[in-house]
């Protein structure tokens, strides 16, 4: 069964190995371009994913549903596109702009969703576990 948390929490472990592991190439080669990659895949795949994953460990009624599994597909698909393509577009490559513009629909709507899910798990009376 797909837990949520357990997959925003991987997915953001992961992401970060991906960021650290650019930004020593981009040290270790002297070549920042890829800076801004670097910065997204740092604060959209290892930061937002985690907080996701806590979020849902903390307030576990909130992963139950529709609407999680749509926030966790749409987050990562729209992490999953965004990252080659910003790539590309960095090292002045073709790239899908499309593709790209997408993408970060894609990351924004999943945001409003959060929002919604974060709103409504967190109104009074909902089941949180202690930390």
């Amino acid at each position: 069964m797909l837990s949520v948390s357990n997959n925003f929490l991987r997915l953001g472990v992961l992401s970060a190995l991906a960021g650290m592991s650019l930004g020593v190439w981009m040290g270790a080669n002297e070549d920042f371009t890829l800076r801004t990659v670097h910065a997204h895949i740092n604060l959209l795949g290892f930061a937002s994913m985690m907080l996701f994953g806590l979020f849902y460990r903390v307030f576990p009624s909130a992963a139950r549903g529709w609407l999680p599994l749509v926030h966790f597909t749409l987050s990562v698909l729209g992490f999953l596109i965004l990252m080659p393509t910003l790539t590309l577009m960095f090292l002045q490559k073709p790239f899908f702009l499309p593709a790209l513009i997408a993408s970060e629909i894609m990351l924004v709507t999943s945001m409003l969703l959060f929002t919604v899910i974060v709103f409504l798990a967190t109104a009074r009376g909902s089941e949180r576990v202690a930390i």
